[in-house]
C-alpha cells in the first residue's frame, strides 16, 4: 500500500447561482495578461449546454482521456508513435474560434469623438490582431440558455435519451437548467501529464496538484488535446502551457483558492483525501460500469491504524492526517457518497466531485397554477424534469442507480428536515423514504449541517504547508533562501 495525500474538491451544485464570482476572482489574479485572455481557469457552464470550449465533452472530436485497449489503458490521442508524427501539427486541439477571440473596446472613440448628433460608441477590438471584430462567441455564451435549440439541444450527455424524450425535456413547461462551475480535477490519473513529450506537466508529490513547468515546456500542446476537460491552455504571447494551479500559493499560507474563498453560494469545499497509489491503474482499468465504485475503493480510511502507519512511512505529517480525518471531501465522496466525479469515464480520476442539484419535478399548468397534484410535495425522482439519464452521463459514467441512490439520499434529508420545520409529512412517511434512501437521521443531520449551515472552517479544512522538507528531498535549502511567491527570476518567453 502506497499512502499519498490528494488535495481534494467537493461543488455542491444545489447552492451554485451561476453568478461568476468564481469566474472573475480567478481572472484578475491569474490570467489577466497578454496570451491568456481567453483562458478561463474557472468556468461556470449551463447544463443542457455544449459547454467552454465548445462540445469539450465530445471524445469522438477531440481524443482526450483515456482508453482501454483490451487490458492495456492508453491515451486516447495516440501513442508515442503517433504523437511523434503530429508533434508540429496537433490535428485534435481545439481552435480559437472553439474558444472565442477574446476583445476590448476602443474606449478613447468615447473621449476623442468629435462633437456631433450622435453618442459616440466604443467598438470592440480584438485581444489578439488588434483589429476590430464582430463578437460571435464568448466564454458564457450560452448562459441561462436551458432551451436553446444551438446550445442546449447540442449538448453531447443527451446522447443516452429517445427522440421523445429530448422533445419533452425542451417543452416549455419541462425547461430547465443548472450551473456546473468547472476548474482542473488534479487527477489522480492526469492524460495531460501523460502525453506531454517534454515532461513539462507534473504532479506535486507532497499534495498531488497538477503543474506545468513553465521552463521545461516547449509548446507542443499535446496537453491541451490530453485533457479531455479542456483546462489546459495554450499562452499565444509566451509559447507555454498554463493551467489551474489550485491557488498553491494561496494554499500554502493557510488560505482557500480565490474561487472558492469568493464563491458567493458557498458551494465549494476542499480537504485532503488519502489514496493508494498503488492501484490507481487497475482502478482506471476497469469496466466502464465498474470506474466509479472504483476511484471510490482506492480513497482509504484516514481512521484505519494500517493506513495512518502507511501515511507515516510515507512521510505524511500528523496535521495532514488529521486533516484527512476531518476532511469534509471525505464525508461527502466516501462516507455518504453523495458526492461523484464529472465523467468518470474519462479515465482520469478526477478529484473534484459534484453533488447533483435536486432538479424541480416535472408537473402541468392548469388554469395558470403549478399542479402537482397526484405526487407527495417534492414529486419523484423519476419525474425530475431532466431525466436521470443525463445525469448518469455527466456524473456516473452512464450508471443510473448510483445516481437515483444520490438523489434519494438527498430527498431524504430534505424530507426529514421538513417533516421538522414545517410538520406537514407524515411520520410514516419520512422513516419510510429515510429507510430506502439507506439514510440514518443522525447522518441525514450531518449532511444538513454540512451542506446547508457550513461554517468557513468546515468547508475548507487545509493543513498546513512543510514546504521546508517538501524542498529539502529535492534541492538545498539555502537556495531558496529569502525566497517568495512562485515561478523563476525570469518571465516565459519564445525563443531558446
Amino acid at each position: 500500500m502506497d499512502v499519498r495525500a490528494q488535495i481534494s474538491m467537493v461543488f455542491h451544485l444545489d447552492k451554485c447561482i451561476g453568478c461568476h464570482t468564481c469566474s472573475v476572482a480567478c481572472k484578475n489574479i491569474w490570467t489577466d495578461r497578454d496570451g491568456a485572455e481567453y483562458m478561463w481557469w474557472n468556468n461556470v457552464e449551463t447544463k443542457p449546454g455544449t459547454g467552454y470550449p465548445t462540445l469539450w465533452e465530445d471524445q469522438s472530436k477531440y481524443k482526450g482521456g483515456w482508453e482501454l485497449k483490451g487490458n492495456k489503458l492508453s491515451p486516447r490521442i495516440a501513442g508515442r508513435l503517433g504523437r511523434l508524427a503530429n508533434i508540429f501539427f496537433n490535428p485534435d486541439m481545439p481552435a480559437l474560434d472553439d474558444y472565442y477571440e477574446p476583445w476590448t473596446y476602443l474606449y478613447e472613440d468615447l473621449f476623442n469623438a468629435p462633437q456631433g448628433d450622435d453618442q459616440p460608441t466604443a467598438r470592440p477590438i480584438s485581444r489578439v490582431t488588434g483589429h476590430h471584430i464582430d463578437i460571435q462567441s464568448g466564454p458564457n455564451w450560452d448562459d441561462d440558455l436551458g432551451g436553446s435549440p444551438i446550445y442546449a439541444a447540442n449538448d453531447v450527455n443527451l446522447a443516452s435519451l429517445s427522440d421523445a424524450e429530448r422533445a419533452a425535456l425542451f417543452q416549455v413547461e419541462r425547461m430547465v437548467f443548472f450551473y456546473v462551475p468547472r476548474i482542473c480535477n488534479h487527477c489522480l490519473n492526469p492524460a495531460c501529464v501523460a502525453v506531454c513529450p517534454s515532461g513539462a506537466l507534473y504532479k506535486r508529490g507532497e499534495d498531488g496538484i497538477v503543474l506545468a513547468d513553465q521552463e521545461k515546456c516547449r509548446g507542443w500542446r499535446f496537453c491541451v488535446s490530453g485533457c479531455p476537460y479542456k483546462k489546459t491552455y495554450y499562452n499565444w504571447s509566451t509559447g507555454k502551457a498554463e493551467k489551474c494551479i489550485l491557488c498553491f500559493p494561496r494554499l500554502e499560507t493557510g488560505q482557500a483558492p480565490a474561487c472558492f474563498h469568493s464563491c458567493v453560494g458557498r458551494i465549494r469545499y476542499t480537504g485532503v483525501l488519502l489514496y493508494d497509489a498503488d492501484r490507481i491503474e487497475n482502478a482506471a482499468s476497469t469496466p466502464q460500469s465498474e470506474l466509479l465504485e472504483a476511484q471510490r475503493n482506492i480513497i482509504l480510511d484516514p481512521f484505519d491504524p494500517t493506513v495512518i502507519a502507511g501515511a507515516e512511512r510515507n512521510g505524511l505529517a500528523a496535521d495532514w492526517i488529521k486533516a484527512a480525518q476531518d476532511s469534509p471531501v471525505y464525508r461527502m465522496v466516501k462516507q455518504w457518497k453523495i458526492a461523484l466525479p464529472l465523467h468518470a469515464e474519462f479515465r482520469t480520476m478526477p478529484m473534484l466531485f459534484y453533488v447533483p442539484s435536486l432538479l424541480p419535478v416535472a408537473a402541468s399548468t392548469q388554469s395558470g397554477t403549478y399542479d402537482l397534484s397526484g405526487t407527495d410535495f417534492f414529486g419523484t425522482i423519476e419525474n425530475a424534469r431532466v431525466p436521470v439519464q443525463y445525469l448518469a452521463a455527466l456524473f456516473s459514467a452512464g450508471n443510473e442507480e448510483t445516481i437515483k441512490g444520490v438523489l434519494r439520499k438527498l430527498w431524504a434529508v430534505r424530507i426529514h428536515k421538513r417533516s421538522q420545520t414545517v410538520g406537514d409529512l407524515d411520520a410514516r412517511q419520512v422513516a419510510a423514504t429515510m429507510t430506502e434512501a439507506g439514510c440514518s437521521v443522525e447522518e441525514a443531520e450531518q449532511i444538513f449541517r454540512l451542506t446547508a449551515l457550513p461554517r468557513f472552517k468546515d468547508r475548507f479544512v487545509l493543513p498546513p504547508q512543510h514546504r521546508e522538507r517538501d524542498i529539502e528531498s529535492i534541492e538545498g535549502l539555502l537556495k531558496h533562501k529569502g525566497q517568495a511567491g512562485l515561478g523563476f527570476g525570469t518571465p516565459a518567453r519564445r525563443g531558446p
